[in-house]
């Protein structure tokens, strides 16, 4: 369903500033920013709304997940955006810093699922790996490959170091910095999940704080590479060099087939109907958030969120799906289709 992002102290409503009250005439256009793995289909309902309806085609910016929401919560009015997409929920904490700077009714929609692809040249041999030893390739620092309980700064070089199947190539991952969704899905879907998997780590439970650094730190020696935003840079980057493995969503790797190939993790490859029935282990949803304030005030919104949450765009035949989008189950479209009909008539 849609819903109202909700913490304590939210309040009910919140009356259209000055900036808002002028956005009419100020500006005629949708403000779109955020995640680079939802810009795709963002980019793609914007451009069918545009040609489709009376209204500007929106105006769209891949800032990731974290700077979009930032620059979303920053306020109300003509001056901030109107929608920012994210390739995660939105936090508490950001909640608060939205309803501080005045932004105090927040919209979620969710619109799919996507896969959290590693990927590499379509000319290169296929890879397998598991989570675990993905994290021993990424993480700064690990058990003691030498036994014992020690956690070490971490020595692998080379892939066929963790695991002599895979490839005596060295080890060089290109990812997304940490204002992207993407970035914290991985750490939470693989990272995570791969560091407890060894004793060593396990111990560590009882001091979160050092249990954390260990999962969730990155390595900074030149094994895990920030790409930026870009994902298309990412995909030139790997053909360019057929050892080097890169970070993206499925729709990226999807739409480069001829290019990359997926890494199948714990022994599921990435694959449209594997994420869809959850077989694919590193899947996760994608939002976009409403500045209600805006809604029925900024010329078109009310109308592009229809756009967005219509069959024919987000549902299993519509033009979002044939770009990588896994859509919801049948049921859970219909509930936040309902409640998306509700949103756009509230401001008529």
């Amino acid at each position: 369903m849609i819903r109202k992002a909700i913490f304590a102290g939210l309040g009910a409503s919140v009356a259209l500033g000055a900036g808002v009250a002028q956005a009419q005439s100020s500006r005629d256009y949708i403000s779109i920013v955020g995640s680079s793995t939802v810009y795709p289909f963002a980019t793609v309902v914007a451009e069918q709304f545009g040609k489709s309806t009376r209204f500007k085609t929106p105006k769209i910016e891949s800032t990731g997940s974290g700077g979009g929401i930032k620059l979303f919560c920053a306020g109300v009015g003509v001056q901030h955006p109107d929608i920012t997409n994210a390739s995660r929920a939105i936090k508490k904490s950001e909640l608060e810093t939205c309803a501080k700077n005045g932004v105090k009714e927040v919209v979620e929609v969710k619109i799919g699922y996507d896969g959290l692809s590693i990927a590499h040249s379509k000319a290169a041999k296929p890879v397998a790996m598991t989570r675990k030893e993905v994290w021993l390739a990424l993480a700064k620092d690990v058990p003691d490959p030498k036994g014992g309980d020690a956690i070490v700064p971490n020595p692998y070089q080379t892939w066929n170091q963790i695991n002599p199947s895979l490839p005596n190539a060295k080890i060089e991952v290109l990812g997304p910095p940490p204002t992207s969704g993407t970035r914290d899905a991985f750490v939470e879907l693989v990272m995570e999940e791969g560091c407890d998997g060894f004793d060593a780590v396990k111990a560590l439970k009882s001091d979160k704080k050092r249990h954390k650094a260990v999962c969730q730190t990155m390595r900074e020696d030149g094994a895990f590479v920030e790409a930026g935003e870009n994902d298309n840079l990412i995909v030139q980057k790997l053909e360019a060099n057929p050892n080097a493995f890169g970070i993206f969503g499925y729709s990226f790797l999807d739409q480069n087939r001829d290019k990359v190939q997926g890494v199948a993790i714990e022994g599921v490859k990435p694959e449209f109907d594997l994420i869809a029935s959850g077989k694919y282990p590193v899947s996760r949803p994608l939002f976009f958030y409403v500045k209600k304030a805006h809604v029925g005030v900024i010329p078109g919104l009310k109308e592009y969120i229809a756009e967005f949450t219509s069959e024919k765009s987000w549902g299993p035949d519509g033009y979002l799906s044939e770009r990588g989008l896994i859509p919801m189950p049948t049921a859970e479209r219909k509930q936040f289709a309902g409640s998306s009909n509700g949103l756009i008539a509230m401001k008529k």
